[in-house]
């Protein structure tokens, strides 16, 4: 009686889709894209023949819209752990990450290998290395810079797994995410170990932290910990902005004023708020599941492949014409793999590794019951 009552409450709670969250993902692949192609494709990488001087004062604020992502994301994967074993959790979120990744990685490599742009390479190898995403552990490049996001959520994914591996995920979260910001201040502050670094994001922290309390405040409602905890998180978060702002300015020369930085910062923490406050305020129509669904290949694809597309077509069509044209053909590229590829693989995936994980349980249950006897 005790599960079915837990799945009731689950199936419930899971039909109350947060279709802002949808939208506002959109919003902020939106925003790279914008970083990418009108400031630092010309700004300091020399990716692109061309350069929006004109559009990079507000372009160069894109690159929060990862911060965003990780903000968000805090908020859904907290949701979707809510009331999951470990082993659905890490189906799930296989499921989600890897056939995308995989198409687009995929996509990528063939574009750039016809290409041959050195400035954008490609070889077998990394093609090899990126199978794994973390290509860098096997001593090569990304297929895609923007890649090195996607690792920091599978180490977020990972942590949340072993949370519920120990059964700690529900009943513990405030002093988790209490414990993850301490340890992030330590490092950050005190330590600087890039292993640290790595393995406990403590630099993008904050704004994972902050998506879980936000998430803990939606289930459960305010309380005064919950509370002072989300804003010691939002400190720290504005505080957090600095070493990005500090490698801005050595890489292309300026970076964002501090005030504008920390006003960029609070406007991603409104909305991100409004968002979950009035999700029931935009329905979850087809269009916004196909908008929010197109958002993670639009952010795998759109940066090397649009580098490439908009340096062929820019001398022909002009610099503008160029971008519009781009973003408009990685929109559709992207509607393509998550339509085509994503949405048939998902469920087929999931329904596969459900199936050998519960023929793994059950054969380890008889191998330790023989055992015994």
């Amino acid at each position: 009686m005790a599960a079915s009552a837990s799945d009731s409450r689950r199936t419930a709670a899971k039909s109350d889709r947060f279709a802002t969250l949808d939208l506002l993902r959109l919003v902020a692949a939106l925003a790279v894209i914008g970083f990418h192609y009108l400031y630092r494709g010309a700004a300091g990488d020399s990716y692109l023949d061309t350069a929006y001087p004109e559009a990079a004062p507000v372009a160069i604020y894109g690159y929060l819209g990862v911060h965003l992502f990780f903000l968000i994301s805090g908020f859904v994967i907290a949701w979707s752990a809510d009331g999951r074993d470990w082993q659905s959790f890490a189906i799930a979120r296989f499921a989600r990450i890897y056939p995308g990744f995989l198409a687009c990685m995929a996509i990528t490599f063939a574009v750039l290998w016809v290409v041959a742009d050195p400035r954008l390479p490609a070889s077998p190898e990394q093609f090899a290395a990126n199978l794994i995403i973390l290509s860098p552990a096997l001593g090569q490049p990304f297929m895609d810079g923007v890649y090195w996001s996607i690792v920091l959520e599978l180490v977020f994914y990972g942590w949340v797994a072993l949370a519920l591996v120990l059964g700690v995920f529900d009943r513990w979260k405030i002093a988790l995410v209490a414990g993850w910001l301490a340890l992030s201040v330590l490092n950050e502050f005190f330590v600087g170990s890039g292993a640290m670094r790595m393995l406990f994001i403590t630099e993008y922290a904050p704004w994972f932290a902050s998506g879980i309390l936000l998430q803990h405040v939606w289930k459960h409602g305010r309380s005064a910990e919950t509370l002072l905890l989300l804003a010691a998180s939002f400190l720290l978060s504005c505080n957090m902005l600095l070493p990005g702002r500090e490698w801005m300015l050595v890489h292309y020369g300026e970076a964002i004023a501090l005030p504008n930085l920390l006003a960029a910062n609070v406007a991603l923490f409104a909305v991100a708020i409004l968002a979950i406050r009035f999700h029931r305020t935009v329905p979850a129509t087809p269009m916004v599941l196909a908008l929010g669904g197109m958002t993670y290949p639009l952010y795998l694809l759109h940066q090397h492949i649009g580098y490439a597309a908009i340096n062929a077509v820019a001398p022909d069509l002009g610099r503008w014409p160029a971008v519009a044209l781009v973003t408009m053909g990685m929109l559709a590229l992207s509607w393509a793999v998550w339509r085509f590829v994503e949405t048939p693989a998902r469920p087929a995936l999931v329904a596969m590794l459900a199936t050998a994980s519960t023929r793994a349980r059950r054969a380890f249950a008889r191998g330790t019951r023989a055992t015994a006897h």
